[in-house]
This record gives structure tokens, sequence and C-alpha cells, in this order.
């Protein structure tokens, strides 16, 4: 050993063993495909416990604590939809009665007045007469 060697000098890396030849697989098109293919399905990410899955652009957690949470918050999610559509039926529904209440209001005051009218000239009709 040197008396003045360098301590931060990087250490040679081990050079890699041939692993498994791949003239001994059988590659017929169906593996090929599976192994090569487009399909892929999901990307799958595994750190520790936490289990998540890339899909429609965003990293949706499968199991663990956030998994559960996650879920929760989207059965929460659909709940409040539902349930602010819901809310907007009945406002229109309210609506809609409200004004067909206006209207038979309306009805009822012109033909009150049509009334009153036609009483009043039938009495004055009846006065004259006599």
């Amino acid at each position: 050993m040197p008396l003045f060697s360098n301590k931060f000098s990087p250490k040679k890396t081990p050079s890699r063993k041939a692993g498994i030849s791949l003239a001994n697989k059988d590659f017929n098109s169906k593996s090929i495909e599976k192994e090569l293919g487009l399909n892929i399905g999901p990307i799958r990410l595994k750190l520790g416990d936490q289990e998540t899955i890339f899909e429609a652009g965003s990293w949706i957690p499968e199991s663990g604590k956030i998994g559960g949470t996650y879920k929760e918050n989207e059965r929460l999610k659909k709940e409040i939809k539902r349930l602010e559509d819901e809310n907007n039926l009945l406002k229109l529904k309210f609506e809609v009665l409200l004004d067909m209440l206006t209207q038979k209001t309306a009805e009822f005051y012109s033909s009150k007045e049509e009334l009153d009218c036609f009483k009043k000239s039938s009495s004055y009709n009846k006065d004259s007469e006599s």
C-alpha cells in the first residue's frame, strides 16, 4: 500500500457475468409479442408496503393506508356528485312548481276580477229593470 494513496479514487467495478443465454429461449411470435408487445398493461410501482398504479395520467394508490384513504375519498366524491345532481334536480322542480303556482294565482285573480265585473254589470241590470 503506497504511503500517499488517494482515498477517494474510485475502485474499478467488476465485470458482469454473462446471464442466461438468449439462444436457449423459444422465440415464437406469441412469446415475442408478450415480451415486447405494445400491450404492457398498467405501470405498477411498489415501495415498501405501498403499491401504486399509473392510470389516466395519475398515480393511484392500491394498497396500504393511503390506498384505503384514496378509495374512501373516491367513494365520497361520487356520493357528493350524486347529491349535487339530486339537489340541482330538486331546485329545478321547485322552480317549476313555483312558476305553476304563480300562473294559477294569476289566473284565479283574473277570473275573480271578471266575476266581480260580471256581478256588477248584472246587479246594474237588475237595478235598472226595477
